[in-house]
């Protein structure tokens, strides 16, 4: 296994006893306690996950996730939050996270949602047309980068895998319980605003007039169809 994991959690309560099961999964695993320092830590890197608390001492976690991501940083991100609300929750998607778990979590469903963002970001795509230029759109699928109109897009590693899937897909209407299943690797009754958020994301960096997508297009009540 080996991948290493940045855990940013100012709670020793939680993040000594998380720290030590990591590792006996076989992580590698480097605690940050404050939000500064794991933001340093992130960019020092390289880390294969980053599990990151929302509410941290010096620097939030939605600082951190949304300045990782302004630096081009597309190490998954899997925030942890004791929050509820679900503005907040979309608010740390918006920034560029990957997935989100509220406390209290069990442990084991922390493990099954980070292998699943770990196998979706680790394994090698093997496609025969590595790079699609779309528009005025340049997709690498074999390098993972997007350039538009020459200057590089800084995805997070969930919105490239949502992109490339989009493309493996273009023109076919994909419903939203598809793309948690294929994407997200969860089951259909996860929440389907995630991709919602993840997609409305992808039109803020991609389309050139988000309001009305012609690249990513909505099928009302049904899911979307990538135009291409």
């Amino acid at each position: 296994m080996n991948e290493r994991i940045l855990l940013v959690e100012d709670e020793e309560a939680l993040s000594v006893p998380l720290g030590d099961r990591l590792r006996r999964e076989g992580y590698l695993v480097q605690v940050a306690a404050d939000g500064e320092t794991g933001y340093e830590q992130a960019l020092a890197g390289p880390f294969d996950l980053i599990l990151l608390d929302i509410m941290l001492p010096k620097k939030s976690g939605l600082d951190v996730c949304r300045d990782l991501r302004q630096r081009a940083i597309s190490t998954p991100i899997l925030m942890l939050t004791a929050r509820t609300q679900t503005d907040d929750k979309v608010l740390g998607l918006r920034l560029g996270a990957d997935d989100y778990l509220a406390k209290p979590f069990d442990q084991a469903e922390l493990l099954a949602r980070m292998e699943a963002l770990l196998r979706r970001s680790l394994t090698p795509h093997v496609n025969a047309e590595a790079i699609h230029q779309i528009g005025g759109l340049r997709v690498d699928l074999r390098r993972a980068e997007v350039f538009r109109d020459g200057q590089k897009v800084p995805l997070s590693a969930r919105e490239f895998q949502l992109l490339q899937y989009f493309i493996e897909h273009t023109g076919a209407l994909v419903t939203r319980e598809e793309l948690l299943r294929e994407v997200w690797d969860y089951k259909a009754s996860t929440s389907t605003r995630t991709v919602d958020v993840h997609v409305g994301w992808l039109r803020q960096k991609l389309e050139d007039d988000p309001k009305h997508p012609k690249l990513i297009v909505t099928s009302i009540g049904m899911g979307y169809r990538f135009t291409g």
